[in-house]
């Protein structure tokens, strides 16, 4: 398994700074990986030091809360998309799922899918807020919305992604959507794990680790994105 071509290395921190964000484009140029996945603001930057590689740029939306104003996901999608991203991760409201809001979550998702254009829009779940009946719920939506991903987690909130979680969403799904694990992936195995319980992108801050320690098991903090 050519495991780098799961990985989109992943810098998502308030305080990350242009050095950083230079060093996450260099590494994953040197390693191959899939896509670096950054707050807005690097977007153009990321784009000009990845000009020469194959590389992706993901941009969050409405990161981490997914809170805000579903105007304000659009307009934020379609800014993001005018400064290069090739992919969108966009955070669902949480809050309106819980509380039944199911054709407003629909909406919030089918906007920013317009607003995208014919950029891929990954739709953040946060699987560990919800029951089993919400996740189930939140993948229909995903679904319902016309995203191109459902993906486990922002790496903010109390936990990241879990097998069974993504087992889960792969039974909803099926070859409908795409599914991205993002958080708590801490080992080789676990990025194993996720990928054969059907995910086809790994959300990542340790992508360098991971593939310095193929031929070794390393364990990570589980909270660490």
């Amino acid at each position: 398994m050519e495991i780098n071509k799961y990985i989109e290395h992943t810098l998502l921190k308030a305080d990350a700074t242009q050095q950083q964000i230079a060093e996450l484009c260099d590494q994953a140029k040197s390693y191959g990986f899939l896509a670096v996945c950054v707050n807005p603001c690097w977007i153009s930057y990321c784009k000009e030091l990845l000009a020469d590689s194959p590389v992706k740029v993901c941009a969050v939306i409405g990161f981490p809360l997914g809170a805000t104003l579903t105007q304000a996901k659009a307009a934020e999608a379609q800014a993001a998309v005018v400064a290069g991203a090739d992919e969108l991760d966009m955070v669902i409201n949480i809050g309106f799922l819980k509380s039944g809001k199911y054709e407003e979550v629909v909406d919030d998702i089918k906007t920013v899918v317009k607003a995208a254009g014919n950029k891929p829009v990954k739709v953040i779940i946060e699987t560990c807020l919800l029951s089993e009946e919400e996740k189930r719920r939140a993948t229909q939506a995903v679904l319902d919305g016309g995203a191109a991903f459902v993906k486990t987690s922002t790496g903010f909130s109390t936990d990241g992604a879990k097998v069974e979680d993504v087992r889960l969403l792969k039974s909803v799904v099926g070859d409908k959507a795409g599914i991205k694990a993002a958080g708590g992936v801490a080992s080789v195995s676990d990025l194993v794990a996720m990928v054969d319980a059907g995910a086809e992108r790994i959300g990542t801050s340790r992508g360098v680790s991971l593939m310095k320690m193929l031929d070794g098991e390393v364990v990570f903090d589980k909270h660490t994105y």
